[in-house]
């Protein structure tokens, strides 16, 4: 067995005389690290050129694989220790005892009133989304995107431009402890007061090998619906920003062979009286990073406590997730095209029927070709 190292520990070891090398995947990196760490995925660290004078700390997300590629390391010589609990451990820590509600609620009606704020109530007011006496369960997952929507919603609240109730739900899924805790510690330092129901939709969907994490997103959504309906509520809402719509666009389009968009608003078809709402739909992700970044928070990826284990909720080099290959598509469509995203979006909105193969709606499929001789006639 290696060595290993406590958060407690880590904080307490003088900058400069040790590497700390985060072996998650980039995207969960960029999602949100310890300070000062470095990231080389676990299957890059056999061939990184380590010097071997120095001290490693190697970190994942709860130190279940980085305990073994910490013993790998030592087996070949390095001083190298795991960091005990991961990032998750050390995420807690750092939030235990945080009060940051004035300085989160201050930079929204400051520094982000124009990049977020004033997109939101755009969305708000552009699609209805919120209207009168409405009761609305704004759903937390324990991500950046739920969490902001939710300091939004509270900011809402205070303008009181018209009666409406909001609540904070999260939805206990199966979380580790660990996860738990991270959420609830959160919620407390941006004092929301959030209501948390448990269910074991993680332990359902464990042993399905096709499509475990979309299987789990539909259970986890009708559970929402229901809980949401028995507290009172007539609408859901959901923290999709601007990046997920256009990114579903090209997915569509690219893997489904169709035209279709994430819909700012959805009447349930399962829960009668319910609607879905997305008011994050006009802010952009980078935006929600910034946000982020500038108040110091960090929020967990995916709160599934199956992923360090599980190869389905991380993308690898073998098996890219198509959202993935999507998104990293966009980024380089835009290095040519700085307009790409708008015009992405737009493009849902500027449907031309006229210019069309064919088409859908509740009546079935029209084609051209039905009033195509019609049109010439007249």
């Amino acid at each position: 067995m290696g060595n290993s190292i406590t958060a407690e520990e880590l904080a307490k070891l003088e900058s400069g005389s040790f590497t700390l090398i985060d072996i998650r995947d980039s995207s969960a990196f960029e999602y949100g690290h310890i300070d000062g760490a470095v990231n080389i995925a676990q299957e890059d660290i056999s061939a990184a050129e380590l010097h071997d004078d120095r001290k490693f700390i190697i970190c994942c997300r709860s130190g279940i694989i980085s305990r073994d590629i910490a013993d790998e390391l030592c087996d070949k010589g390095f001083d190298a220790y795991n960091l005990e609990g991961g990032y998750v451990e050390w995420l807690r820590l750092k939030m235990e005892n945080s009060q940051v509600t004035e300085a989160v609620e201050l930079s929204l009606r400051k520094k982000f009133k124009k990049s977020i704020w004033c997109k939101f109530t755009k969305a708000i007011n552009e699609y209805e989304l919120v209207k009168p006496n409405d009761k609305i369960a704004v759903c937390i997952s324990g991500g950046k995107d739920s969490m902001l929507m939710a300091k939004l919603f509270q900011e809402l609240k205070r303008h009181d431009k018209f009666p409406f109730e909001v609540v904070f739900l999260v939805m206990d899924p199966g979380y580790s402890p660990e996860n738990r805790r991270v959420i609830e510690e959160n919620a407390r330092s941006m004092s929301i007061p959030v209501h948390i129901f448990e269910s074991d939709i993680f332990d359902s969907v464990y042993n399905i090998e096709k499509n475990p994490c979309y299987i789990c997103a539909r259970m986890r959504r009708g559970y929402l619906y229901s809980h949401a309906k028995a507290l009172g509520c007539n609408k859901i809402a959901l923290g999709h920003h601007f990046d997920d719509v256009i990114e579903t666009i090209l997915m569509g389009m690219l893997y489904g062979g169709q035209v279709q968009t994430m819909m700012p608003k959805l009447h349930s078809t399962n829960f009668e009286g319910m609607e879905l709402i997305r008011p994050l739909y006009l802010v952009r992700e980078d935006d929600i990073k910034h946000w982020r970044d500038y108040n110091g928070l960090h929020f967990i990826q995916c709160a599934c406590k199956f992923t360090d284990t599980c190869t389905t909720c991380a993308p690898d080099s073998r098996s890219v997730s198509k959202r993935l290959e999507i998104k990293n598509l966009i980024a380089e469509l835009k290095k040519v095209n700085p307009q790409v995203e708008k015009n992405i979006f737009r493009s849902v909105e500027n449907v031309n029927v006229n210019t069309v193969i064919a088409y859908k709606d509740d009546d079935g499929v029209h084609r051209f070709l039905d009033t195509y001789d019609t049109k010439a006639d007249s």
